[in-house]
């Protein structure tokens, strides 16, 4: 028998490819795992990141006023020199958590899922203030939140 003309032999032992029935073979933990794994280094450089840019954000609404659009009747309406302090702290908290993301530490795997939680919420709000950069930002929050969520223990890093 020719090589044109021999059946296909899938590869055993679920790693990928198909199986007998010529359905994809569900991938193994450490494959799904993996982009979870980078994912973490990721989202601890665009926690730094979304940190030091929350930081001149806060600095620029608490400096001057006029730096942002203003808001008609909207319900969350707040001061912008409040939404510089809000922007600032948070974006403290973000950076060193981003920091302590790439230490590998622990507790900053636990404290950046609620702090990137408060950085989504507080740019939903932001939005009538600048609108593209707060929806940005909130997609930047909720991949820091599935990555960290998504990561196990024994994935490698």
């Amino acid at each position: 028998m020719s090589s044109a003309q021999q059946p296909y032999n899938p590869p055993q032992g679920g790693t990928g490819g198909a199986t007998a029935g010529g359905a994809a073979a569900a991938p193994s933990p450490r494959q799904r795992h993996g982009a979870a794994a980078s994912g973490v280094l990721f989202a601890a450089v665009l926690m730094l990141l979304d940190g030091v840019l929350g930081i001149f954000e806060g600095v620029m609404a608490i400096a001057k006023d006029d730096v942002y659009t203003r808001a008609g009747n909207y319900v969350f309406k707040f001061d912008l020199t409040s939404w510089g302090w809000i922007h600032l702290i948070i974006g403290v908290v973000v950076a060193v958590t981003g920091l302590g993301l790439l230490s590998r530490a622990l507790w900053a795997r636990v404290l950046g899922v609620g702090i990137a939680g408060l950085s989504v919420i507080a740019n939903f709000l932001f939005i009538p203030y600048q609108p593209w950069w707060s929806l940005t930002l909130v997609a930047i929050g909720v991949f820091v939140i599935w990555s960290l969520c998504a990561y196990r223990p024994g994935d490698e890093l």
